[in-house]
């Protein structure tokens, strides 16, 4: 871009930041879609507000080729914000861009799988950090993210704090993960943090523990695609296995639709064991005089 065209887009830029903090956006996503609007500036180096629906097909075709749809749809919407906020335009944007609507289950730990994967986990910071995940049903962000004050010892209850989309949610405390969480902590007494960083006062690096888990599932010779995040779907099933309802789970999870909870169903072994039961029902009740061959 020329000088005048960067003023011009640091202009527009600076406009679409102000409007994505005035709508309340969180951070992940103002930087999600302050980045799509950065990448298709510099993909065509001028300002994004004159591109003809041509240019904009043309940007996606590429982007579809060389990132995952979930940046793709990041993406997208970044950019119909800056289109309407920005820009005042409307885009039809289904008419450029459609992401497939691709719905898949997660692999799902044994709860003796579980217990080998934090069995086989060497370092004490990263085995105690995936036992929490896993006792608490958390998140990734929420576990490195736990503090002191978010331990309520007496009532036995964790305070998860801005979990996805800005909302608190209480969890139970089991007696044994306080325990281990007080052994933690006193191993480096941060201040505020309860998994703090080597030498820092920040947390645990996130891609730090998800390379210790992969490491950790090569080790235990789990063959599934294990990620922390998968622990929070063990929790989730195996409470289910154990009779809890669907309500209190998805207060647990802090789901803001039952149906997003509704899935974990499909994961229990006992919901497995009753359709393979059922179909074979279907199978053998059927009464046919089988010609020979």
């Amino acid at each position: 871009m020329n000088r005048q065209q960067q003023q011009r887009f640091d202009a527009l830029y600076q406009q679409h930041l102000n409007n994505l903090t005035l709508q309340g956006k969180r951070p992940a996503t103002i930087d999600a879609y302050s980045r799509a609007v950065r990448r298709i500036a510099q993909f065509f180096d001028c300002p994004p507000d004159n591109l003809s629906q041509q240019q904009l097909k043309t940007y996606f075709v590429n982007l579809i080729g060389t990132h995952s749809w979930s940046t793709v749809k990041l993406d997208r919407n970044g950019l119909q914000f800056f289109y309407r906020y920005t820009l005042n335009k409307q885009w039809q944007w289904l008419d450029i861009v459609k992401p497939p609507q691709v719905k898949r289950l997660p692999d799902i730990l044994t709860p003796r799988e579980v217990g080998l994967l934090i069995t086989f986990t060497q370092q004490p910071r990263y085995q105690r950090f995936f036992y929490t995940l896993y006792c608490l049903g958390l998140r990734l962000g929420e576990g490195l993210r736990l503090s002191v004050p978010d331990i309520d010892s007496d009532q036995h209850q964790v305070h998860v704090r801005n979990a996805k989309g800005g909302k608190d949610r209480l969890v139970p405390l089991p007696d044994k993960t306080l325990a281990v969480l007080r052994l933690h902590w006193s191993t480096h007494r941060h201040p505020t943090l309860l998994f703090p960083g080597v030498g820092n006062d920040a947390h645990m690096d996130g891609g730090g523990v998800q390379k210790a888990m992969k490491q950790v599932c090569r080790d235990a010779k789990i063959n599934k695609a294990i990620s922390p995040h998968s622990l929070r779907h063990c929790y989730a099933t195996h409470l289910l296995e154990r009779g809890l309802d669907l309500r209190s789970l998805q207060h647990l999870l802090g789901h803001a639709s039952l149906n997003t909870t509704a899935r974990y169903t499909q994961l229990t072994e006992m919901k497995q064991a009753e359709v393979h039961q059922a179909v074979n029902q279907l199978a053998t009740g059927l009464t046919i005089l089988w010609e020979d061959a």
